[in-house]
């Protein structure tokens, strides 16, 4: 069933303190609402907000904020959601008063513009838990990134579905920033607030440009509606072969560590990349569309990726020719967080609508800066747990303001910004929903061999291709396993198309005895950090030895 609907805080004038809420002005003389994306494009050129790219790609640039900004983002604390919330962390409380104040200020700035650019669509591909949600932005071309990464209404990925129904707001004044008065008001010290509400089921973002933020508090809408439906929310990606649809694979990971590139895969169909919900009957995929890095993308390299980034698409913060427009996908000259949006539909081999079973493979993705874990091991029920809850990898350069090289980094379910209960909910969902349907899951390290960031190099492309298609093909399953001495993760002794050596991350290094220090620093990071979960005994024991 469709998740009810609140009430509308923007639909009357509202007043829940001293700060006087005024009504946002959705009048159809000045509102251009659910714009195609050719009408879109139009507007954001004849506006200045970007250039058209060669391949037909839309290029706009995203201000100071080239990533996320979770330490400026905060949540309503209120009665009715305070006891579900895993406070601390990236969950920062604010006050009704402070939501209000924030609401009046991008409402007064949305109010003021000749235009505004409204989407009205969905999020969710099974029908049966999708949210309705109302996007206000002051830009066109933020407009068409989220129309590409949601549902539309009638499209093929909604199933043709026309019943739109209001659940959530996001009000997106991202070119207002706060003033130095302002800043002092709501007691923050950035020109950037984002503010969300789960009462009221809105969203308040200003003074960031980066068009990121509104897909990302939707997933974390999804992430608190969905565990109370029974459907288990997920940072993954997820693809199904396409001559065996019992054949699901989810790739868990953080922004950059392979979930958009290993699911765009030529011989599986594409569900999604980046979030999905697994429910009674299957996996779905919560977007319409994929929201892809693409720095040092190649033609050669990844090819699905490549093509679908074309009429239609954006292109966030990517250099151009002058003259020519041609995409330069190895420059980092504005960021390395280059971004392209596409609808899922731009994948030759997507599933549309996005809905499919259960999964047959499970697979964590680490992009280990320390260069010290193995690039697959295949995980028991009990470490498939605990190295979910502890959600280790990096953050890599660029998905975040201020991080400028890869930062080793623990993220509760390979997601904790985007979680707004405790992790040991999301955690024993996935305990639960693997042990049922009898899932295997694997850990597969998409980060640095034979030496830490600095001084080894990121794993070959071809070499992790070739262990997820040892996966997903069965062969890896039955093979012979070896624990590893520190983490004791089972790694295999041997994958077609790697080399053995590759395989044993202590050998990959000049000197061993510095594999082992760096080793067990690692292990000691993660002892440190499970020390913040109540987990049962036996998943603590599935950690580190070392």
């Amino acid at each position: 069933m469709t998740t009810p609907a609140a009430a509308s805080t923007l639909e009357k004038e509202t007043s829940m303190s001293d700060v006087s809420v005024p009504k946002l002005d959705l009048s159809p003389s000045r509102v251009k609402r659910n714009l195609s994306p050719a009408r879109l494009i139009e507007e954001a050129l004849r506006r200045g907000e970007g250039h058209l790219a060669s391949n037909g790609a839309l290029v706009c640039m995203t201000g100071d904020r080239t990533g996320r900004s979770p330490k400026d983002k905060y949540l309503e604390d209120t009665a009715a959601i305070h006891d579900k919330i895993g406070w601390g962390g990236f969950n920062t409380p604010i006050t009704p008063g402070q939501f209000d104040a924030a609401l009046a200020i991008a409402t007064q700035h949305l109010n003021g513009l000749k235009d505004v650019y409204c989407f009205e669509g969905f999020v969710g591909a099974d029908s049966r838990y999708r949210l309705g949600a109302r996007v206000v932005t002051e830009q066109a071309w933020h407009a068409l990134f989220i129309r590409t990464l949601f549902i539309p209404q009638g499209s093929a990925a909604a199933g043709g579905d026309t019943n739109w129904k209001h659940d959530w707001t996001i009000l997106n004044a991202g070119r207002r920033r706060l003033t130095a008065e302002e800043q002092t008001k709501l007691g923050v010290k950035s020109p950037v607030f984002i503010a969300q509400s789960l009462e009221r089921r809105m969203v308040v973002i200003i003074g960031s440009e980066y068009a990121g933020e509104m897909k990302k508090s939707l997933f974390y809408a999804m992430n608190f509606d969905m565990p109370e439906a029974g459907v288990f929310p997920m940072h993954c990606s997820a693809n199904v072969a396409k001559d065996d649809p019992s054949n699901v694979a989810l790739f868990f990971g953080l922004s950059g560590t392979g979930k958009t590139t290993l699911s765009a895969d030529p011989n599986r169909l594409l569900i999604g990349d980046d979030e999905h919900g697994w429910s009674d009957r299957g996996v779905f995929n919560f977007e319409g569309g994929c929201y892809a890095k693409c720095i040092k993308l190649s033609k050669t390299g990844e090819p699905e990726i490549w093509n679908a980034i074309r009429f239609g698409s954006v292109l966030e913060n990517t250099v151009i020719d002058p003259e020519t427009r041609v995409p330069d996908y190895d420059s980092q000259k504005h960021t390395e967080n280059t971004r392209a949006t596409y609808p899922v539909d731009h994948i030759d081999n997507a599933l549309i609508p996005s809905v499919s079973g259960h999964p047959k493979n499970v697979v964590f993705l680490t992009a280990d800066a320390y260069g010290v874990m193995p690039p697959v091991a295949k995980l028991s029920r009990e470490q498939a747990m605990y190295y979910f809850i502890n959600g280790y990898t990096s953050k890599l350069a660029g998905t975040e303001a201020g991080v400028t090289e890869p930062t080793p980094n623990f993220s509760a379910c390979f997601g904790a910004p985007f979680l707004p209960r405790p992790a040991k909910v999301y955690a024993e969902m996935l305990s639960s929903k693997v042990e049922k349907h009898n899932a295997d899951v694997w850990l597969l390290n998409t980060g640095w061999t034979g030496g830490p960031y600095g001084t080894g190099s990121r794993f070959k492309l071809a070499y992790t291709r070739a262990m997820v298609t040892a996966i997903l093909n069965g062969s890896l399953r039955n093979a012979k396993f070896t624990p590893d001495p520190v983490f004791g993760l089972p790694i295999p002794d041997a994958v077609a198309g790697v080399p053995n050596d590759v395989l044993n991350p202590r050998n990959t290094w000049k000197d061993g005895s510095a594999y082992d220090a760096k080793a067990k620093e690692l292990a000691k990071k993660f002892r440190d950090n499970d020390a913040k979960f109540d987990i049962p005994e036996a998943v603590r024991k599935a950690g580190p030895r070392g």
